[in-house]
């Protein structure tokens, strides 16, 4: 772009630095192990392994997953939490030129089935416990092979805090994670010449409309993220970086795992997000960097015990995926003297594009009041658009357009909406934006529906097609209001079948039995009737707003 002027507000480190060639992330890691093979790669409570070890682990599962019939171009789903496994599985499949489909293990049912069948994939690989239930799921699928593996494995403190309901192997699949790798010890897989347009991960975000689209993320675009974040925090080699966004999501996958795993720091994880096990994580393993959804940091100020010496060793946080109140990030402050810094990205972008630099404060919107999320890393084009595609002045409302290395080719299968969100290399994100004089961007309004709790995204629809399953439910809508712990919370209203009686309470248990515990609605509103437009379309913003003129934000 002519006008990049946010690189004014870059750090010396940012500006000084230079992304180091690599055609794929396989060649990346295998740089890494060259350069420092000894090194701690992954932690895992009190296990710690080098880059050598899960480089042999990682080849021997590799063959494992090739006599299984895995190959070039494949998707292989991963159904698990923040454990070593997950990582080795990742990095496996890179090595045969396979796409790692990162699933979210709470899924169950039709919401894992349907990304198993739109992605085609060949095998999946689960927790013990989840055998039964996603076999059942997925009988008659393109699924070939499952591997089940055990959270307890690769590591024997057995802390009750996150293992008291496991059991090692409870329900094996016919394959194991650890036993393939036992069995092709010392076998590695045939070499897979790559380039940075194979798919590296499947990544499935919920669109403006319709089922749920894969985001084809490939190796540029990780490298891309990965390079561009490591030097904006400035990572060294040594560090440590604390797994606390979810590997299963782009966040998670990318600024924690893919980040440590090529740039020679460690990635330490502690499985699913527990505040207590992750500021004893801090401290053991001297974490340098963590990434997560506030909700996850409001957890931690809500320990009594946590203090500035579980933070001693951090140099950098940040925060996306849901909005954060400035008056949260500068409680935190305050009591653990570490600042949040905001960072902003999409699926479609491989992860944050915008952020924070470090050091920085960011600066409050005097008209919306509004924190801003950052500006654009190197090498992203980052532009404000009117209705009709035309950049708008600074300063001035419209919707944020991106492009750059950063953001997909487009969706997997899905021509139609690749070009409808990409016209022309330029991401449409759907949000209203502004971007200033310097260059710093506020999110000011919202163009999409989506909900974003905990840093999840939840698509209404889905919600409201659940509670139409019940017979009691005449109308739903589903909107996210906003909530000073998850950035903002699922509500839902709902009017009734002429003489049909149930409880709100019931309705919230309806849909927790079908969907994942996030996309439930926290609050039932039974109402007589729902607004609607003179065409019958159901008004979600007006049930939206009515909330927020409530709580008086």
């Amino acid at each position: 772009m002519e006008n990049r002027r946010w690189t004014a507000l870059y750090t010396d480190a940012v500006k000084r630095a230079e992304l180091t060639p690599a055609r794929s992330l396989v060649d990346a890691w295998r740089a890494r192990v060259d350069r420092r093979p000894d090194a701690p790669a992954l932690a895992y409570f009190d296990t710690v392994l080098t880059a050598r070890e899960v480089d042999e682990l990682t080849d021997a599962l590799a063959a494992g997953f090739h006599s299984l019939g895995t190959r070039r171009g494949d998707r292989v789903g991963i159904h698990l939490q923040n454990i070593p496994q997950f990582a080795l599985c990742l990095i496996a499949l890179w090595k045969l030129g396979a796409v790692g489909l990162v699933l979210n293990p709470m899924y169950r049912g039709q919401e894992l089935r349907r990304l198993i069948d739109d992605a085609e994939a060949v095998g999946i690989v689960c927790a013990d416990a989840e055998v039964p239930d996603a076999a059942e799921t997925l009988v008659g699928s393109t699924v070939e092979w499952m591997v089940s593996t055990s959270a307890l494995a690769f590591q024997s403190r057995n802390d009750p805090r996150v293992f008291a309901d496991a059991a090692h192997r409870l329900v094996p699949a016919e394959y194991d994670v650890e036993e393939l790798i036992a069995e092709f010890r010392d076998t590695g897989p045939l070499p897979v010449r790559l380039t940075g347009s194979d798919i590296a991960l499947l990544t499935y975000t919920s669109g403006t409309t319709g089922p749920p689209k894969g985001a084809m993320n490939t190796h540029a675009n990780l490298l891309a993220v990965a390079g561009t974040y490591a030097s904006w925090i400035e990572l060294r080699p040594g560090d440590a970086v604390f797994a606390m966004a979810p590997l299963f999501h782009i966040t998670g996958a990318v600024i924690n795992a893919t980040l440590a795993l090529l740039h020679d720091a460690l990635l330490v994880m502690t499985g699913r997000f527990d505040p207590e096990v992750a500021i004893d994580a801090f401290v053991e393993h001297r974490v340098t960097f963590t990434i997560g959804s506030i909700t996850a940091f409001n957890a931690i100020a809500q320990l009594p015990h946590a203090s500035r010496e579980h933070f001693a060793s951090l140099r950098s946080v940040y925060s996306g995926g849901a909005p954060i109140p400035p008056a949260t990030i500068g409680r935190f402050r305050e009591r653990f003297g570490v600042y949040i810094h905001n960072i902003y990205g999409m699926t479609e972008t491989s992860s944050g594009v915008i952020a924070v630099p470090l050091g920085a404060e960011a600066p409050i919107d005097e008209a919306s009041g509004t924190l801003s999320i950052g500006v654009p890393l190197p090498g992203l084009d980052a532009q404000v658009v009117d209705p009709s595609g035309h950049p708008v002045s600074p300063g001035e409302q419209g919707e944020l357009v991106l492009r750059g290395p950063q953001v997909v080719p487009g969706y997997w299968h899905k021509p139609e909406e690749t070009a409808a969100a990409l016209p022309g290399g330029w991401l449409h994100t759907g949000d209203g934006a502004i971007i200033d004089a310097d260059g710093w961007v506020y999110l000011v309004d919202r163009l999409k529906d989506q909900i974003n709790t905990s840093g999840y995204k939840v698509w209404p629809r889905e919600v409201e097609d659940t509670l139409y399953l019940h017979p009691a439910v005449h109308e739903a809508a589903v909107v996210g209001v906003p909530d000073d712990y998850r950035g903002e919370v699922v509500m839902a209203y709902v009017s009734l079948e002429a003489g049909a009686s149930v409880t709100p309470e019931e309705l919230v248990a309806f849909v927790r039995d079908r969907l994942a515990a996030y996309k439930c609605p926290r609050v039932v509103h039974l109402v007589p009737d729902l607004p609607k437009t003179q065409t019958g379309k159901i008004r979600r913003n007006v049930l939206r707003d009515q909330e927020v003129a409530r709580a008086g934000r």
